[in-house]
């Protein structure tokens, strides 16, 4: 007799007779309780890279240790993690940022330049500098 997982996915084989418990493990128990951390504001299209020798993370959760194997081979985005882990999507920042803080990922993102025009506080790049490198290009 086989069960299925939401979605209708087969799960493992139960035995005739015996019945299956489903290992659910609440959101909130993944991530210690948190719903945010430090790093936890991740985009979606941020891509997960794991760290050489960090592969196997003895000692680490199920879950950490998933992120880890999944994206052992290639880079994986949070949003494709979420979804083959199962988890929702705030609960794999969590996770990815725990294993960034902790030296097992690095994490890629397209962070925006900042730049400064001149009108407010805003420190950053100046406007002047960008013109300056744009006539340099020009003259190329």
């Amino acid at each position: 007799m086989t069960n299925t997982v939401p979605g209708g996915i087969p799960a493992v084989p139960v035995p005739p007779g015996e019945v299956y418990e489903a290992a659910t493990v609440r959101p909130y128990a993944v991530t210690g309780g948190r719903v945010r951390s430090a790093t936890s504001d991740l985009p979606l299209e941020a891509l997960v890279e794991v760290m050489p020798g960090a592969v196997n993370g003895y000692g680490l959760p199920p879950e950490k240790r998933a992120i880890l194997q999944h994206a052992a081979h290639n880079y994986v985005s949070v949003a494709e993690l979420s979804a083959l882990l199962r988890l929702p999507l705030g609960v794999v920042r969590i996770l990815v940022a725990d294993l960034s803080d902790e030296g097992y990922v690095t994490v890629h993102t397209s962070a925006p330049v900042n730049v400064h025009t001149g009108h407010g506080h805003n420190p950053g790049l100046s406007l002047s500098v960008l013109e300056s490198v744009l006539n340099g290009i020009s003259s190329l």
